[in-house]
C-alpha cells in the first residue's frame, strides 16, 4: 500500500489543496500502475502509483501529455504533479470523467488528431525514450525513416523475440522483411508528424462530449502509424476516420504500410503476452513480402 501521508504531502508542495484526512479511491487502471481517484477543495485528482522502476515511465508519460498538449489539438489530461516517496512512484492528472462517445464526438477526434499531426519535427524520434507498454521505446533522433522504423522498432522487437525465444521462421522472414522495407516506401516520404504512438481504443474517450487522448507513446514519426494502431484493435468509428481523410488524406500505398506498423505493435504484444501473436506477427510479415 502508498504511503498516502508522504504522497499527499509532495501533492500539497505541488499546490493541489488536499485535506489533511483525504482518502484516495481505487478505481480501474492497467497492469502497469494502480489508479486512485482523490478529491480537493477545488478539484478531482487522477492518480497513479507504483515501484519506483516505474518512475522513469511516468517522466516520459508527463513529458509525452505536455508536448501533445503544446499542440493544442486533442485534449489532454493536465499533469498536476510527479515524483517519487520511498519505495512508490506516483502521477497526478486532472480528473476527466468519462461518458459515452457518438458519431459527433469521433469526428471531432479525428479532424483534431490530423491537426495534430501537422505538428512536425525535423527528424524522426524524440528527446527521449519511452516505452510501449513495458517494453522499452527507443526513440534516438533519425533523419531517415526508414532507418528508424527498421532499427528501433521492427528490428529491436525481432531482437527481443528471439531473446524470448521466439526464432525460426520468424527472424527468417523478418530478416527478409528488414530488408526490403525501403521498398514500401517508394514514392512516399512521411514527415515527423507528432504522434500519440499507442492508440487504441483504450486510450481515448469522451469527456463532456469532447475527445480526450491518454496514455502516450509519443514520438515524431509517419502520422500513418496512429491510424495503422487505430484500426488494430477497433474502438473507432467511421465517423473517426472519415473526418481524418476529409482533414488530410492519406496518401497512395497506406494499405500495405498499414500492415507494417501493426506489425510493431503485433511484435510487441508477442513480447509481451506470447501466445497466437506470432502467427498473427508471422501473416503480417508474409502479407508485406
Amino acid at each position: 500500500m502508498p504511503d498516502w501521508s508522504s504522497i499527499t504531502q509532495h501533492l500539497r508542495n505541488a499546490g493541489i489543496p488536499l485535506e489533511r484526512a483525504v482518502t484516495p479511491r481505487p478505481v480501474g487502471g492497467g497492469d502497469i500502475s494502480a489508479a486512485w481517484h482523490l478529491d480537493t477543495r477545488s478539484a478531482e485528482v487522477f492518480l497513479k502509483t507504483g515501484p519506483v522502476a516505474v518512475a522513469e515511465m511516468f517522466a516520459a508519460e508527463a513529458d509525452g501529455l505536455a508536448e501533445i498538449a503544446l499542440a493544442n489539438a486533442v485534449r489532454v489530461p493536465v499533469v498536476l504533479a510527479i515524483g517519487q516517496t520511498g519505495d512508490t512512484a506516483f502521477l497526478a492528472l486532472e480528473w476527466l470523467p468519462f461518458d459515452r462517445a457518438d458519431a459527433k464526438c469521433e469526428q471531432r477526434l479525428g479532424k483534431e488528431l490530423a491537426k495534430m499531426h501537422r505538428t512536425t519535427s525535423d527528424r524522426f524520434g524524440w528527446h527521449r525514450d519511452n516505452t510501449i507498454g513495458l517494453t522499452p521505446q527507443h526513440n534516438c533522433w533519425t533523419a531517415d525513416w526508414v532507418e528508424f522504423f527498421r532499427e528501433h522498432r521492427i528490428g529491436y522487437q525481432l531482437n527481443l523475440a528471439a531473446e524470448n525465444g521466439y526464432t525460426g521462421e520468424l527472424q527468417r522472414e523478418g530478416v527478409r522483411l528488414l530488408q526490403r522495407l525501403p521498398s514500401l516506401f517508394d514514392n512516399y516520404r512521411p514527415s515527423p508528424s507528432l504522434l500519440h504512438g499507442d492508440l487504441w481504443g483504450g486510450n481515448w474517450a469522451s469527456s463532456g462530449g469532447e475527445p480526450v487522448i491518454f496514455d502516450p507513446a509519443v514520438y515524431y514519426g509517419d502520422r500513418e502509424t496512429d491510424l495503422a494502431m487505430t484500426r488494430l484493435f477497433g474502438g473507432f468509428g467511421r465517423a473517426f476516420y472519415d473526418a481524418y481523410e476529409a482533414a488530410w488524406p492519406l496518401e497512395p500505398g497506406s494499405t500495405r504500410r498499414q500492415d507494417l506498423y501493426q506489425l510493431y505493435h503485433v511484435l510487441n504484444h508477442l513480447n509481451l503476452f506470447g501466445g497466437g501473436y506470432q502467427s498473427r506477427a508471422l501473416a503480417l510479415i508474409r502479407a508485406l513480402l
